[in-house]
């Protein structure tokens, strides 16, 4: 079992910059993979960023491409989202989450089996 817990979201103004934080217990190790979502309110869940076990490979949406940056410390467990240049648009409930795969990255959403609770980001204009 994988348990996940997200850190680091609050408010910023528009420009400014947060670094989202996913501690991850349990088993997991580089063999899983791990992607970012958010959801912002009354809009479907989507998919933001994601990076393979070994932190080799790393995947955007286009709207956060040179803006966001995930990266992954295997010894510690932990993988982040920097996230800089924030844009109202970003504002949402994001979400990391964890599936087992030796391959690559994994993008789609329903691929994922493993879920944090979730941590606020608002970005003010």
């Amino acid at each position: 079992q994988v348990q996940l817990v997200e850190s680091g979201g609050g408010l910023v103004q528009a420009g400014g910059s947060l670094r989202l934080s996913c501690a991850a217990s349990g088993h997991t190790d580089s063999a899983y993979a791990v992607g970012w979502f958010r959801q912002a309110p009354g809009k479907e869940r989507e998919f933001v960023a994601a990076i393979n076990g070994p932190g080799s490979s790393t995947y955007y949406r286009d709207s956060v491409k040179g803006r966001f940056t995930i990266s992954r410390d295997n010894a510690k467990n932990t993988i982040d989202l920097q996230m800089s240049s924030l844009k109202p648009e970003d504002t949402a409930v994001y979400y990391c989450a964890a599936v087992y795969n030796r391959g690559g990255v994994v993008v789609a959403m329903t691929r994922y089996d493993y879920w944090g609770q979730g941590t606020q980001v608002t970005v003010s204009s």
